[in-house]
């Protein structure tokens, strides 16, 4: 390994440290459902997906019900993911012309399970493989809501361990739409206005 190979790491390690306590505290303060600074801003958002999914923020679940929601929320993330590789080629965004030919069933099998268990692991080029709309529609959200999932879980098991009194583990519809909406979407922002600054561009052109 060279020295710089160790500085980076080195590095990485120090941010890490340097951003565990406050980031800590915050997504405790947002997974108990007080209020933050990004309260005043993203509020909105949180209270519209709870009434567009028709979950009551109040009502927790027993671990059992926690569980299912979990596995039906995976469930149906995978099954569209898979659909929507296969059928491309009927979808807008996709000026290579990408179709089924190009995600034949295990490919498309395989790219749905990686990515909604948020390993992301890729055998292809996306650029000569998937159009824009997969790209955009199921992978790039999957790298959401897979996440936000592992979160949740994370949070349920610490919640499990601290109540011990208690029957229920939290909400999961609950506690995903608060790991979107006030970690993973505000970190989003961060990176991508971090990106456009360095020049990277996104367009809708075929591939070069």
């Amino acid at each position: 390994m060279t020295s710089v190979g160790i500085l980076q790491i080195a590095i990485f390690l120090g941010l890490i440290l340097v951003c565990a306590k406050p980031l800590g505290s915050y997504m405790a303060r947002v997974f108990e459902g007080e209020r933050t600074f990004l309260h005043p801003i993203l509020r909105w958002l949180e209270v519209l997906t709870y009434k567009a999914i028709g979950v009551k923020e109040e009502v927790e679940q027993r671990w059992t019900t926690y569980t299912a929601a979990l596995l039906s929320f995976s469930i149906f993330g995978f099954l569209l993911t898979y659909l929507i590789q296969r059928v491309q080629g009927f979808l807008p965004f996709n000026p290579q012309h990408f179709g089924a030919s190009n995600v034949p069933p295990d490919l498309a099998f395989n790219t749905a399970t990686s990515f909604i268990t948020n390993t992301n692991w890729q055998a292809y080029s996306g650029e000569s493989t998937l159009s824009y709309f997969v790209q955009m529609s199921v992978l790039t959200v999957q790298n959401f809501a897979s996440a936000a999932a592992g979160i949740a879980i994370a949070v349920a098991l610490i919640r499990g361990f601290a109540r011990q009194e208690k029957k229920t583990i939290g909400n999961f519809w609950v506690d995903v739409t608060r790991a979107t909406v006030y970690v993973l979407l505000p970190l989003s922002i961060v990176g991508g206005l971090l990106f456009v600054s360095q020049g990277v561009i996104q367009n809708l052109n075929p591939y070069i």
